[in-house]
């Protein structure tokens, strides 16, 4: 599985993070963890989103997590 993690935001503390495995590419948002200080904490936050990773790609393998369906030739955009 491929993780990319994204920028921390302090206004909700979480992190953007996008999964893809096996073609399927899954962006979500993951709580951040805090250290003692209040700080974001990136060794923790990257250990917790391995654990989100594994939901993930649990889910993608049952088909629950899917690629959002391709828009069809012709059609208008709004």
């Amino acid at each position: 599985m491929q993780i990319t993690i994204g920028k921390f935001d302090r206004s909700s503390n979480t992190v953007s993070v996008t999964f893809e495995h096996k073609g399927v590419r899954h962006t979500r948002s993951v709580n951040a963890c805090l250290n003692a200080r209040g700080r974001y904490d990136e060794s923790a936050t990257s250990l917790r989103v391995d654990d989100v990773a594994a939901g993930v790609a649990h889910k993608i393998e049952i088909g629950a997590i899917t690629n959002p369906p391709q828009p069809e030739a012709g059609a208008a955009k709004t």
